[in-house]
């Protein structure tokens, strides 16, 4: 080949190439993928949506449920105990085969809206499709914008594991009428813009019901009894009423209290534990100033009900001798990080004193707390929020019992005794 012969091919090669480099440019302008200049990209609606439907997503806490441990994002296989067996959660990957992939926005709609999959069969509902009703269809078609534009994982979905008659779909339809209520939510006109989002967040995407109302032995709860809490299901944690006082209620917290225990899991009114924590880390730490302080004007406009009968001052009663085993406990165990008077030492360690989370009619997060102890991971707001070893296997059931016990009523605290036959209780339900 001559040296002019070399020389053309080359050029002829380079213009090739700027052709098809040029051109792969304006294509990911057009669509927002490169920016225009440095640090500024040129938003689509195609990008806008997926954005928005990646917050949405996060507001749903759908990465919790669709991720098993140490799996990949969305791809399903998480085990979810009810008292019925366990459920599996399937792969919402764009995967076409094991995923989502072949779905439309119209299939997504209709599971999220009703509770029937794109083949027709109706679902168990630990999908919170019953809370998920309430989204609008932008915002669905937004969350699956998001879903669709995810890496596709191929997985298999893990058949159910149900007992009889349970894993028979056909008894969902009982379960249906009577407690599916169909519908978007329909804005308060008597209300503000700022709680009637706030209403959208905790009803819809949020779920929040699905904790903090009591669940019967049919897996529903009571309209009635929204929001007065109950123990999640399988899990021994106990979710506090939202409308009482003397538990969660929120009545006199400040609108930023509660948002600060939204976002971080701590606030100096109280602590999120167990699933909660779980949620802050994967979903509400995510949350807008604005859509957190939304939540929290609308969860603190909750009419009071369903309050415990107050607790005779003989039920608070303490034997000298577990109040001075709770003392020294506490002094050995715990004063290094919540110091001598309970005061905790912000915003690495909650303080115990005036705590409401301690003082609850139910110890029991308080129990799984000294058994487990917990370390839930950081957020974006809080990179080092409390963490507490297990004393599971340090403290005997008096022990553990005395401890809480001391912790419930010292410094002003109103709460009751805890048995050792309550903490043993729980005990038993840890793992091995």
């Amino acid at each position: 080949m001559s040296r002019r012969q070399i020389v053309f091919r080359t050029l002829l090669t380079g213009a090739v190439v700027g052709v098809v480099l040029l051109g792969a440019t304006w294509y990911f302008l057009r669509e927002g993928f490169l920016p225009t200049k440095p640090g500024a990209f040129v938003p689509t609606a195609t990008t806008q949506a997926i954005v928005e439907g990646e917050y949405l997503a996060r507001a749903g806490d759908c990465v919790a449920c669709h991720a098993a441990p140490g799996g990949k994002e969305f791809a399903g296989g998480r085990a979810m105990p009810t008292p019925f067996g366990a459920l599996y959660v399937p792969n919402i990957t764009p995967d076409d085969e094991t995923g989502i992939g072949q779905w439309s926005a119209a299939d997504f709609y209709r599971m999220m809206h009703t509770g029937v999959s794109r083949d027709g069969s109706l679902l168990y509902p630990a999908m919170p499709f019953a809370s998920y009703t309430k989204v609008t269809r932008e915002d669905t078609d937004k969350i699956f914008a998001y879903l669709q534009s995810v890496p596709p994982v191929h997985q298999k979905n893990r058949p159910h594991e149900l007992r009889f008659p349970y894993n028979q779909r056909d008894v969902l339809i009982g379960w249906r009428a009577l407690y599916l209520i169909e519908g978007e939510f329909k804005p308060d006109t008597s209300q503000t813009d700022q709680w009637n989002r706030g209403a959208y967040l905790v009803q819809g995407l949020g779920h929040c019901t699905m904790c903090h109302t009591a669940i019967n032995a049919l897996g529903g709860s009571s309209e009635s009894k929204a929001f007065e809490g109950g123990m999640i299901p399988d899990q021994n944690w106990y979710a506090p009423s939202l409308t009482s006082n003397r538990e969660a209620g929120l009545g006199d917290w400040s609108n930023q209290d509660i948002a600060d225990l939204l976002q971080t899991g701590i606030s100096h009114r109280g602590t999120v534990y167990g699933p909660m924590a779980e949620v802050v880390y994967n979903s509400l730490q995510f949350l807008t100033d604005e859509d957190a302080i939304a939540m929290a004007v609308y969860l603190k406009a909750l009419a009071p009900h369903g309050s415990p009968a107050a607790i005779p001052d003989s039920a608070r009663l303490v034997a000298p001798n577990v109040m001075e085993t709770g003392r020294h406990v506490y002094a050995t165990q715990c004063a290094m990080c919540h110091g001598d008077e309970g005061k905790g030492q912000a915003p690495t360690y909650p303080p115990l004193a005036g705590n409401q989370s301690i003082v609850m009619s139910s110890p029991v997060n308080s129990i799984r707390m000294v058994l487990n102890g917990g370390y839930p991971p950081g957020t974006k707001k809080n990179s080092r929020p409390h963490g507490m070893p297990p004393f599971a296997q340090v403290l005997k059931d008096d022990e553990v019992a005395a401890v809480i016990t001391y912790i419930r009523v010292a410094w002003g605290n109103t709460g009751t005794p805890v048995s050792p036959a309550q903490a043993n209780d729980l005990r038993k339900a840890l793992p091995e």
